[in-house]
């Protein structure tokens, strides 16, 4: 007879609790989450004119007296439920900016809008993912750098390949102009925007002033990171009229107009890092890869689809670390878990440089060991302009709504109420039984949301079907 593990005397605890439906309840509300947020307190609504207690809620009756509400991890290696609503919000965020929306006037499709990819220059040479049999970086004769190793490399690596992005010597390369570059991202960035004003004044003939009072560049960016653990940055680039979504740009600027001048500011764009003894100044700019592509709303035509664009931001948004090329979701604490960490010989070069970096005084408010797991970049994933489309938090608070009014909550009753809070955090995860239930719970609600899509694509198909049936048999 098998042995009952920690975790199957775990799962017949939870189960044989006289709470045990609650708590089902609670998982279930939160997707199954993998990590949830334990919460004690009460919230108690009052009328605002006589103090009437409208509604009172108390964890005192919930199992273990807590409330479990989601982690909201964006990381999918993290937690996949929670990345999945994360990732649906922000495919609703992009896509309104492109087409309208949440807010957004649907005039925008008629905006000239660009998807543009910005990279980051080279720190040194490194293996290259090749496909149909081309070598990484054949070279007759090429010789040897000044550490011994080949400046060439015949070989033909595919995405898998544990060599695609390590450097060809790791002593040649530059890891603190890698690491400086991702601490300044954000400046270079902004340095970015701001030419983009100069450069598309000038190209239309236009003082920047003067086309500031004309129009408005919004945007909406996400920060990706490439083989070699450099970021690139991904942005979709739209031109509005002063007033913003609602008003149209001047006609006298176009699509090729913002797309020459995206080239031009991004290949003038030079900044400086402080100085630090026994370091210097390194140069920052962006890579010479450049790649600007027009959108369209609809099939057919030049340019890329504004949906599939808004696909491909929210799926990258929720890649964890495990899913790129640096390998931790979290901060490290210190200088022994950089040798412990499963890690690549070269990102765990460049953690060093961060650690190292650090360190110096001077370059101090960057606080490089802080963002040691992120190689130095201190931005968030996805940003964007104020007035490009809805934020997060509007898209939460409207779901919360629908999920009010789906439960029956008397919505009218809560505008004109007085909210008394009182919450406290007492923990957060789960024990491993209630693990293995959470998954188990996530897996049914992503089953039944794939069988109800499926269902969804059908229909069109079927109704279809019945209505060429109908005229064959009229005919």
């Amino acid at each position: 007879m098998r042995q009952l593990t920690e975790t199957d005397r775990d799962i017949i605890r939870i189960a044989q609790d006289p709470q045990f439906p609650r708590w089902l309840e609670q998982i279930t509300a939160t997707g199954g989450c993998a990590h949830p947020i334990h919460l004690t307190g009460s919230t108690t609504m009052r009328d605002a004119g006589t103090g009437e207690i409208l509604h009172h809620y108390d964890t005192r009756n919930e199992p273990g007296e807590r409330l479990l509400v989601r982690c909201r991890n964006r990381r999918a290696t993290v937690c996949a439920p929670c990345s999945r609503l994360y990732a649906g919000d922000t495919f609703h965020l992009v896509r309104a900016g492109l087409l309208g929306g949440k807010n957004v006037p649907t005039q925008v499709r008629e905006h000239p809008r660009l998807f543009l990819t910005l990279t980051a220059p080279s720190f040194g040479a490194v293996h290259r993912t090749t496909t149909d049999g081309e070598r990484c970086r054949p070279r007759r004769n090429a010789g040897c750098c000044e550490h011994g190793r080949p400046l060439g490399c015949p070989a033909t690596h595919g995405a898998s390949d544990s060599l695609a992005g390590q450097p060809l010597c790791p002593d040649c390369y530059d890891y603190p102009a890698h690491v400086l570059w991702h601490a300044h991202a954000g400046r270079l960035w902004k340095a970015f925007t701001d030419n983009l004003y100069n450069h598309l004044a000038a190209r239309t003939g236009r003082t920047r002033t003067g086309l500031r009072r004309a129009l408005r560049i919004s945007y909406a960016k996400v920060a990706e990171y490439q083989k070699r653990a450099a970021v690139h940055v991904h942005a979709v680039v739209r031109l509005d009229g002063a007033n913003g979504p609602g008003d149209p740009p001047p006609a006298w600027v176009s699509a090729g107009d913002l797309s020459a001048a995206v080239r031009s500011a991004a290949a003038a764009v030079h900044l400086r890092t402080p100085y630090a003894r026994g370091l210097g100044e390194h140069g920052l700019r962006w890579g010479s890869e450049l790649d600007v592509r027009p959108l369209r709303a609809f099939s057919g035509g030049e340019g890329l689809a504004d949906e599939a664009v808004a696909a491909y931001v929210a799926k990258y948004v929720t890649k964890g670390a495990a899913d790129t090329a640096i390998g931790l979701d979290h901060p490290i604490t210190g200088p022994d878990e950089i040798t412990t960490s499963r890690l690549s010989a070269h990102v765990r070069s460049l953690i060093r440089a961060c650690w190292w970096l650090g360190n110096l005084p001077e370059l101090e408010p960057l606080r490089l060991r802080a963002w040691a797991h992120t190689l130095g970049y201190r931005g968030h994933i996805l940003t964007k302009s104020r007035i490009y489309s809805t934020t997060y938090t509007a898209l939460r608070a409207e779901r919360a709504q629908y999920q009010g009014a789906d439960t029956g909550a008397d919505v009218a009753n809560a505008l004109d109420a007085v909210t008394e809070k009182a919450w406290r955090y007492v923990g957060s995860g789960h024990t491993p039984g209630a693990a293995l239930i959470a998954a188990g719970v996530a897996e049914d609600l992503s089953r039944s949301r794939e069988v109800a899509r499926e269902e969804r694509l059908s229909e069109p198909l079927e109704l279809n079907q019945s209505n060429n049936g109908g005229r064959n048999a009229a005919n």
